[in-house]
């Protein structure tokens, strides 16, 4: 459903991708791992539309979107939870998830999804009308999340899910992560530090090093790799 092929990005001097290949197969869900400034952010908001690669190309769905903009992606399925999961703070809860929506004219397939997401999310529904400033990291993560499903996506984008959640609250999250994938059908790329938690969900996996690609394989080869092990998921 997306493949990423070959891309180089550079912020002014700074090369962050180096040639970054990578596919994600129509009802998968693919991890990409790796340490802090390996250009793991920097990937998805390239496949989103944020950024430009400078070369390489996107083909999302068949079609090569390299260049396209964020809101024709999202209007053709794609979505993207970024790190620091960027809610509207002033805004309450209803008016965050109605944000997602804000291409669909569909109302009552609308109204349909806001009641998917609070199946998913029943905290939310419990929330409707507090701002979201104020809730806590973990709901603030479900609501991201919720807020892209609005969109009614086919292809899901996940910056560090548990960044900055209590570690109880991170397993709830990534079973509902798992949940969307199997109950919805949607295809997920996920960017996730917590390595160990990332490859149990996902079925293959990807280890971005200094912008470059450097292991591909299945996600239990990559749980199982020594090397992968003592560099990401704790010896």
């Amino acid at each position: 459903m997306l493949e990423i092929e070959d891309i180089s990005v550079s912020y002014g001097a700074i090369a962050a991708l180096h040639g970054v290949s990578l596919k994600v197969g129509a009802g998968e869900i693919v991890t990409l791992i790796g340490g802090n400034g390996a250009g793991k952010t920097t990937t998805l908001r390239a496949a989103s539309g944020l950024v430009k690669p400078r070369s390489g190309r996107i083909v999302f769905d068949g079609k090569d979107v390299t260049g396209w903009p964020a809101h024709r992606l999202v209007a053709a399925g794609l979505a993207h939870v970024p790190e620091g999961r960027m809610v509207f703070a002033n805004l309450t809860v209803l008016e965050n998830l109605r944000m997602g929506a804000y291409l669909r004219r569909d109302r009552a397939e609308v109204k349909r999804s806001l009641e998917r997401v609070h199946g998913v999310f029943p905290r939310l529904a419990e929330r409707h009308a507090q701002p979201a400033g104020t809730l806590s990291g973990g709901e603030q993560q479900m609501l991201a999340i919720g807020r892209a499903l609005m969109g009614k996506p086919r292809f899901l984008m996940l910056d560090e899910p548990s960044l900055g959640i209590a570690p109880l609250l991170v397993k709830s999250i990534f079973e509902q992560i798992a949940r969307i994938n199997r109950e919805d059908g949607i295809t997920i790329l996920l960017v996730e530090q917590n390595a160990n938690l990332a490859l149990r969900v996902s079925a293959r996996g990807y280890v971005l090093e200094t912008g470059r690609i450097t292991l591909a394989d299945t996600a239990a080869a990559l749980h199982a790799n020594p090397q992968v092990r003592s560099a990401y998921l704790g010896g």
